[in-house]
């Protein structure tokens, strides 16, 4: 796309299914290896990925020739397909439907680089729910707390 210029970076956060602990320390990093690879399949720039046991944040210098639906189905369809093709939890994997997206200026790419690579010692603070709420509140996204995440069992 000539004389198109763009500087996107995005933060996506998604969840496993009902919140359980399923992403596994001992699998986790092949985990993100395997996603940062398919965000740049789509021709994408990973800036940062990291979570805990129950969810997942990337951040991720985007190119205008995907959307970011298109992307989140690509990264969660193709990321449970290889966990479950790889028998890596007991039953079948899957990531709760939706995500968040939230967009950043260049000069907060440092701040959500480390803040995304720290994510086990920001949720020993804090919760994912206080955490996500927060974005949302943050972002002024317009939500139903009913409607956010589903309840852990």
């Amino acid at each position: 796309m000539a004389n198109t210029y763009t500087q996107l970076h995005v933060q996506f956060v998604f969840v496993v299914q009902n919140r359980m602990s399923l992403i596994s320390l001992s699998w986790r990093d092949e985990l993100y290896k395997y996603i940062t690879g398919i965000v740049q399949k789509n021709d994408h720039k990973m800036l940062a990925i990291g979570g805990v046991r129950d969810h997942v944040h990337l951040f991720v210098g985007m190119r205008p020739t995907q959307s970011i639906s298109e992307l989140m189905k690509d990264v969660k369809g193709s990321s449970s397909k290889w966990i479950n093709q790889n028998r890596l939890v007991a039953g079948k994997f899957s990531w709760q439907e939706g995500f968040g997206a939230f967009s950043y200026r260049q000069k907060d790419v440092p701040t959500i680089v480390s803040y995304i690579l720290n994510q086990e010692a920001h949720h020993a603070k804090k919760s994912f729910k206080e955490e996500y709420m927060g974005l949302l509140e943050e972002f002024g996204v317009e939500h139903d707390d009913k409607y956010v995440f589903k309840a852990v069992f």
